[in-house]
């Protein structure tokens, strides 16, 4: 086959695969990029309709609103706390799964089963548990400790924090074990026989070639860490405790009260703090790379 036909074939593919991503591509323009493009324009302006541009005005009356502010610390605060604690059980789940134990279809199957149950469900059972009447209340009480509050006092954070990792940790586990699976066992049959011990395995052998898939679990964690409005919303409402008020609960807010500028503006900010952040994972993550070559 000369070059002519072999171009004549690549343009005929080309053509074709255009074509079949032609209505996802259309579809994601048109329920995604579109709006997200008019959502930058709305936060420059000053009406939604109508509206002359005003240029970062809107951003400089968020950051001066005391429950924005708020609501950015108390996520900012959640994701710190729950992605390192979720990232380190999740990696000891996959590494003790990863051995031959007892039941371990059994235990892989519990820990993955919150990912297939309705969030509603999830919240439901929490509800049930952690309600002022519920079983962990009446369990302390039944030891002779005082009721609380979980949702409504100090605790709310560290409540929500526990509720994310269950649901999440099961997903970030199956993620590090086809990590780990994808290591070849010579390594560690050349590192025993040169005398490395397990710890020593663990830091130079399985942590390093874990790097890609840390990293990708990490950038899923942080964005996880930012869709936990839902379970917040249902379980405490409009107007949460102050430590679980999050920046869905201030965008939802003022979608309520139809201040579309603020709205929209903070939108773009915790997209491009999610931006930043995937950016920086990233960029550490090629230079690993580099430096392993």
């Amino acid at each position: 086959m000369n070059r002519r036909l072999r171009g004549r074939w690549r343009g005929g593919d080309g053509a074709a695969a255009l074509l079949f991503l032609a209505p996802g591509a259309a579809g994601f323009a048109l329920f995604y990029l579109v709006p997200f493009a008019m959502g930058l324009w709305y936060s420059l302006t000053d009406r939604t309709i109508g509206g002359h541009f005003v240029g970062l005005a809107n951003y400089e009356s968020l950051l001066a609103s005391g429950s924005f502010r708020k609501a950015a610390v108390n996520t900012l605060l959640f994701t710190g706390i729950s992605v390192p604690l979720l990232i380190v059980l999740s990696l000891g789940l996959a590494l003790l799964l990863s051995r031959p134990l007892f039941l371990r279809r059994w235990l892989q199957t519990a820990f993955v089963l919150p990912l297939v149950v309705p969030v509603a469900s999830v919240v439901a059972i929490w509800q049930i548990f952690l309600d002022w009447n519920g079983s962990l209340n009446a369990w302390l009480h039944g030891l002779g400790y005082g009721r609380i509050d979980w949702l409504q006092s100090d605790w709310a954070m560290p409540t929500l924090v526990a509720m994310y990792i269950w649901k999440n940790v099961g997903y970030d586990m199956i993620l590090f074990l086809a990590g780990l699976l994808s290591i070849p066992q010579s390594y560690y049959e050349t590192a025993r026989i040169e005398g490395a011990g397990r710890l020593r395995q663990l830091t130079h052998i399985t942590l390093v070639y874990l790097t890609p898939t840390t990293v990708f679990v990490i950038l899923i964690s942080i964005i996880n860490s930012f869709k936990v409005f839902r379970e917040t919303y249902l379980l405490a409402g409009d107007y949460p405790y102050d430590r679980i008020y999050m920046l869905q609960h201030y965008m939802n807010n003022m979608f309520f009260s139809l201040d579309i500028q603020k709205l929209t503006s903070a939108a773009a900010l915790m997209v491009g703090c999610i931006v930043i952040l995937a950016g920086s994972l990233l960029a550490a993550e090629k230079r690993f790379r580099s430096w392993m070559e």
